[in-house]
């Protein structure tokens, strides 16, 4: 549990400034997200994002269409949301949570843009890694306190089960609440559908000034 909770703390996140302002062709990205994601694999043959999976974002308007097979920053930060979303979410999720975040910030020239949001975004999940460990370690103490009269040589077992199930419960709770929050924003854009066209309409119908 020590080499555990050690290697929490240890989980770091790639920073904004460090993804490269240059454009990257498939191959560089690929590479990079294997260089600084590879703390996160479980076996050494994972690979992070392979050329077939980004091309497959692309189709499914994950992710916006690289400017002649080149991706920018942009595009970076995106795949990177992607990656970590990809593991509990599903595909019609993931597209719920980042295209609205691609309609109004991509390629965005007002105050805020894509990098803004990931460093903030990012910079929160950094400050809840301590609360996280304190409640993995209340988890585990927890659970050795399980199952005191099973038999000595299964105590590890059904303790390390009971830890499994309160881990898993505490994701299936989380995860629910997620996808209840993608819902809230689907209809909150839903009713915001009519109310932007009539504001086209409008504008197309009002006479240009010269």
């Amino acid at each position: 549990m020590n080499k555990l909770l050690n290697d929490i703390k240890k989980i770091d996140y790639i920073k904004a400034e460090d993804i490269p302002n240059i454009e990257l062709y498939m191959d560089q990205v690929t590479t990079y997200m294997d260089k600084h994601l590879k703390s996160n694999i479980r076996d050494k043959d994972d690979k992070m994002l392979t050329k077939t999976m980004i091309n497959n974002y692309t189709k499914n308007n994950l992710l916006p269409p690289p400017n002649k097979k080149k991706y920018t920053k942009e595009h970076m930060i995106l795949l990177i949301f992607i990656y970590y979303y990809k593991n509990i979410l599903s595909i019609t999720d993931i597209q719920n949570i980042l295209n609205p975040l691609t309609e109004m910030y991509y390629q965005s020239d007002m105050g805020i843009d894509l990098e803004d949001i990931y460093s903030e975004v990012f910079n929160l999940e950094k400050e809840h890694i301590d609360l996280l460990v304190k409640d993995v370690m209340k988890k585990y103490t927890r659970s050795k306190s399980t199952f005191e009269k099973a038999p000595e040589e299964e105590k590890d077992f059904l303790s390390t089960f009971s830890m499994i199930c309160m881990l898993s419960f505490d994701v299936y709770v989380k995860k629910a609440i997620i996808e209840r929050l993608i819902d809230s924003i689907n209809v909150n854009q839903d009713e915001d559908k009519p109310k932007k066209k009539k504001e086209k309409e409008a504008e197309k119908a009002s006479p240009k000034k010269e």
